[in-house]
């Protein structure tokens, strides 16, 4: 049965701004004036024609029901030829985006303009860590009633949404996943990253029907909007939905009637108390935090440090290559990275200026009048708890620092900074009682112990790979079993050969 998307008008705004404001790329301002754009970065190249050879459209929508319908289709040709086609999908999908992630990466830099560069490539290199059809593994129970068998099984098409920050790299984990589940999938991916989404999806497309001859298996709507996506919400033939964003594009999908696997925002805080390497933990947090300038949702975002070492772990950050703004000069860069705006209930906050997200550090130091080398990985500066850098999840290689007076108040400071989101938050400490205490009060999905955020995705740390973490609906880290029903199949007396 098909359901409404009800989303009032606020929402309406909060989801626009949200979804279709591409960073750089933005939707015109209320104001009237033009979107802003980066100079010194290059122009999108304009998206290619829909069709493919012979017509065919190779999975690229205009129409988001269109997509449907043929995804629907191309589900029931997956069920058909079985799992063994859904692992053919996963190779393929990992060797093209193996081969094709300088090409790739450098497309999607072009057309974002945020980020760097080498880490655009990396993460479509290490797509292939994402797990398949390996990860479905029927649980079986045998007893003097019988036999019984449970078994994970699709639910048949999905509609996905991708973040600007990671157009393919999570497009493709999330095709790994949900078709190793044995589903269908339809991106909705954010405006600011749609070229380099659409091409991806065509060239796994033409891959996978020449292998299978299954076409249009993952559908991508060329150019998306709130409307394509309130259209992917209503169809009848979408049973899940698979959103990565802000508060805003979440919070529709929740609303949709629809269940939804939603990866939200985060605002990962750490704690340093000093017990450990405080050289060390200066290291990994310029490691994680500085990685693709800050954009991943776990990436390391204030730290929280105590007195006692503040002042040794500042001199391990200037060794690990970040640089130290003064007080006038983070005041100078505060300023061009926030305004302060007034919500409905006439409370001012702090508003993020979307143009500076994902900018190398070198273009933040010239915002603060001051110039670094240009592969300075992170600047930071000391700060408030209250300051915007600490409480905006702000996605630029800039770090706030903040002095604690014990392990108490960092604990304290680490839960109000991150906001109640439950998504990530990072500790370096040899203590086990202070790791115990930051975990029980934060409570997040990940939860990381002396390392850079990285290997919370198996990336130097024990675990496996996946680019949408479900923190605000409760799956986690997602995999294939995250797109499946559980089904149990009964047998009843006189199975069993013992």
């Amino acid at each position: 049965m098909a359901t409404n998307l009800q989303i009032d008008e606020n929402t309406l705004r909060d989801v626009v701004e949200e979804v279709l404001r591409g960073l750089g790329r933005s939707a015109p301002n209320r104001s009237g004036g033009p979107p802003a754009r980066s100079a010194d970065r290059p122009a999108a190249a304009p998206a290619a024609p829909a069709f493919g050879h012979q017509g065919r459209r190779f999975g690229v929508f205009a129409d988001a029901n269109e997509a449907c319908t043929a995804a629907h289709e191309a589900f029931l040709q997956l069920k058909e030829k079985g799992v063994a086609a859904r692992a053919k999908v996963v190779d393929i999908v990992k060797e093209m985006v193996t081969a094709k992630a300088v090409e790739w990466g450098r497309l999607e830099f072009e057309e974002t303009r945020i980020g760097r560069l080498e880490h655009k490539i990396e993460k479509l290199q290490i797509v292939r860590l994402v797990p398949g059809v390996e990860w479905l593994k029927p649980y079986g129970l045998s007893g003097d009633h019988g036999i019984t068998l449970e078994e994970n099984t699709p639910f048949g098409v999905v509609g996905a949404i991708t973040p600007v920050t990671h157009s393919v790299p999570t497009l493709s984990g999330n095709i790994i996943n949900i078709v190793a589940a044995g589903n269908a999938v339809i991106f909705n991916p954010h405006p600011g990253g749609a070229r380099c989404a659409v091409t991806a999806v065509r060239a796994y497309n033409e891959a996978i029907h020449a292998a299978l001859g299954i076409e249009n298996l993952v559908c991508v709507i060329e150019k998306p909007t709130l409307e394509s996506f309130d259209a992917l919400a209503k169809n009848e033939l979408v049973r899940l939905l698979c959103v990565t964003g802000g508060p805003g594009v979440v919070q529709a999908a929740m609303r949709s009637g629809k269940r939804a696997i939603c990866a939200g925002p985060g605002n990962p805080p750490v704690l340093v108390d000093g017990t450990g390497c405080v050289q060390k933990a200066a290291r990994d947090i310029i490691q994680g935090g500085a990685y693709d300038n800050n954009l991943l949702c776990i990436g390391e975002k204030q730290v929280f440090v105590l007195e006692a070492v503040a002042e040794k772990f500042i001199e391990g950050l200037q060794a690990a290559g970040a640089v130290k703004l003064s007080a006038a000069q983070l005041e100078k860069l505060t300023a061009a990275a926030f305004t302060v705006s007034k919500d409905a209930g006439g409370c001012s906050h702090a508003v993020l200026n979307r143009a500076l997200i994902g900018r190398d550090a070198a273009v933040l130091a010239r915002e603060a009048g001051t110039t670094v080398p240009a592969d300075t990985p992170m600047l930071f500066a000391e700060t408030v708890l209250e300051h915007p850098f600490v409480m905006e999840e702000q996605m630029m290689p800039m770090l706030p620092v903040v002095r604690v007076k014990s392990v108490e108040q960092g604990v304290e400071y680490a839960l109000r900074s991150e906001h109640g989101y439950k998504h990530s938050a990072i500790i370096h400490s040899l203590n086990v009682d202070h790791m115990t205490q930051m975990a029980r009060a934060l409570d997040t999905t990940l939860f990381v112990k002396n390392g850079p955020s990285t290997t919370g995705l198996g990336l130097g740390g024990e675990g496996y790979l996946s680019y949408s973490i479900a923190t605000t609906t409760g799956e986690g880290i997602t995999n294939p079993r995250t797109f499946t029903r559980t089904r149990r199949c009964v047998m009843v007396d006189n199975l069993r050969i013992y």
